[in-house]
């Protein structure tokens, strides 16, 4: 048997929706197993010679896990990561791996988890609901905690949107040291802000996209990540200055900027990759043949 899955990356936050906003992007992993091919892991494209090519990989893990919780055994198989998403740049490259191990597992064991289930496993193997939730579901995800656990809310996102990526070759930032510099506490007006901007966002990033430079404006997270990426601090600033929508990718480095009314991102030379990918609108794909 042979089983392949297509998963997006995704852009958490996206201003002020702090652990609550996510949107997919068309830039995926793909990963394959085949319970014929000779047992192993192996990686290529992004994070190839980084990422671990054994039992330790995340993909591989997440797999595992699931097959744990319900009680299967798994075959042996080989498992082929071919990944698009770059890796610590914000993007979603570790979430992506959790939904496509849990994703493959449920196929594999025929089990059928509902949305909600495998929303709940991924959040327990990843922790961040956001990510997982728009690379289960596509477009704009908006995810809250509920008494019986986390859900998500799948949103239809403008077709007017036009993201763009921009990464920084020489920064990175894992997304513990970007969690470690939050304070564990915020000024009530601070707060009171990021509600306000949080609901323009949803508005702005379906209906109203004028009003994404606003939109995206926040207290809660982006102006403690900046300085520890001071290159991206500063196209930050200076995209902000020009009147561009833009914000961190998650926890950075990246930034995602929206180009609007004729008005787009220039080169930024060398250091710089600049991507202008279309919203992902399906969220993960599972196939394969027996």
């Amino acid at each position: 048997m042979q089983l392949r899955v297509r998963v997006p990356a995704t852009v958490a936050n996206l201003g002020p929706g702090f652990d609550c906003l996510a949107l997919a992007l068309d830039l995926a992993n793909e990963f394959v197993i085949d319970t014929e091919a000779e047992p192993g892991v192996e990686v290529a494209g992004e994070g190839h010679g980084e990422l671990p090519e054994d039992g330790t990989n995340l993909v591989f893990r997440s797999i595992t896990y699931l097959a744990g919780e319900l009680g299967g055994g798994l075959p042996a198989f080989r498992l082929s990561c071919t990944n698009g998403i770059p890796v610590q740049r914000g993007l979603g490259s570790s979430a992506s791996a959790v939904v496509g191990g849990i994703l493959l597992a449920d196929r594999l064991l025929g089990a059928d988890l509902s949305p909600e289930r495998l929303l709940e496993v991924a959040v327990d193997l990843e922790g961040h609901p956001d990510n997982v939730a728009a690379c289960l579901y596509g477009g704009l995800a908006l995810v809250y905690l509920s008494v019986a656990g986390w859900r998500a809310e799948a949103l239809d996102p403008s077709p007017a949107l036009r993201p763009v990526v921009l990464i920084p070759e020489a920064e990175r930032l894992p997304t513990e040291d970007a969690r470690r510099v939050l304070p564990r506490s915020l000024p009530f007006a601070d707060a009171a802000f990021n509600a306000g901007r949080s609901a323009l966002a949803v508005l702005a990033l379906t209906t109203r996209p004028e009003l994404l430079a606003e939109a995206l404006e926040d207290r809660l997270h982006q102006s403690y990540r900046l300085p520890l990426i001071p290159g991206a601090r500063a196209l930050f600033e200076d995209l902000r200055g020009r009147g561009f929508a833009v914000c961190l990718a998650g926890s950075g480095p990246s930034l995602m900027a929206f180009e609007q009314d004729g008005r787009t991102v220039q080169d930024l030379g060398p250091g710089w990759r600049v991507l202008r990918p279309r919203i992902d609108r399906r969220g993960a794909t599972v196939g394969g043949k027996e």
